[in-house]
């Protein structure tokens, strides 16, 4: 899969842990930055990210912040998106079996590193279930349906 990860200054860590754990399990990430912990404001990398995931450069989007608040609104900006602040693997799931969440948020100062990849993990194995929820989602993202 093709992945595309960003995240704030307080979630730099995080996101390099999660990147070499998504290319070792053999996805394509592109890390959309920062490069450094410098201050730097979270909507411009959740609408970076969301502007690659929407354009279809990548399959799913990886958002983290601190709390994982902030950068989840700013994906959710974009109509193509569909960001699922999640804290742990059955969140993430059903992010993904309900709501064909695209982008997945967590707070680096609230979720631990093996947590956010047992949240990866769920959110990329499972798939959108269709049928009752299709009808809810196409309304996320066309409100006059």
């Amino acid at each position: 899969m093709r992945i595309a990860i960003a995240s704030d200054h307080a979630a730099v860590d995080l996101k390099a842990e999660l990147r070499e754990y998504l290319i070792g399990l053999g996805h394509e990430v592109a890390d959309l930055g920062p490069e450094t912990a410098d201050r730097v404001d979270y909507p411009d990398y959740g609408y970076k990210l969301a502007g690659v995931v929407a354009e279809g450069i990548a399959d799913y989007g990886v958002a983290l912040c601190g709390s994982g608040i902030g950068i989840s609104i700013a994906v959710n900006r974009n109509a193509a998106c569909r960001c699922a602040l999640v804290s742990e693997p059955l969140s993430a799931s059903l992010a993904r079996e309900h709501n064909d969440a695209n982008v997945i948020a967590m707070g680096a100062r609230l979720t631990g590193v093996d947590m956010a990849k047992a949240c990866l993990d769920a959110f990329l194995a499972t798939d959108f279930g269709g049928g009752r929820h299709a009808g809810r989602v196409e309304k996320l993202s066309n409100p006059t349906v």
